[in-house]
């Protein structure tokens, strides 16, 4: 199991697009894979999950994997999350 921190930077936080593409990519993997944000967990392949979680610019989410791919599944969400979605402030 592979667990890390990072911080929304991107101007929408996980909203509409950046949500979509997070899920997209996620949804590449076959490890299991989740966002916390405080005590509310839920699946990262979920777009509805992800709204709900309402993650606005500023706050901090941990994602989690578990699998045979769960480092790379962990490293390239965190890559995606570090581009701002290819959002601009």
């Amino acid at each position: 199991m592979v667990e890390q921190t990072i911080k929304i930077t991107n101007p929408s936080g996980l909203h509409a697009r950046p949500a979509a593409m997070f899920v997209q990519t996620a949804g590449k993997f076959t490890s299991n894979i989740w966002i916390k944000k405080g005590e509310k967990r839920v699946d990262a392949k979920s777009i509805m999950g992800l709204m709900s979680l309402a993650v606005a610019r500023g706050e901090e989410i941990e994602i989690g994997a578990e699998g045979e791919d769960e480092k790379l599944a962990i490293n390239e969400l965190i890559d995606l999350i570090t581009s701002s979605f290819g959002e601009l402030d």
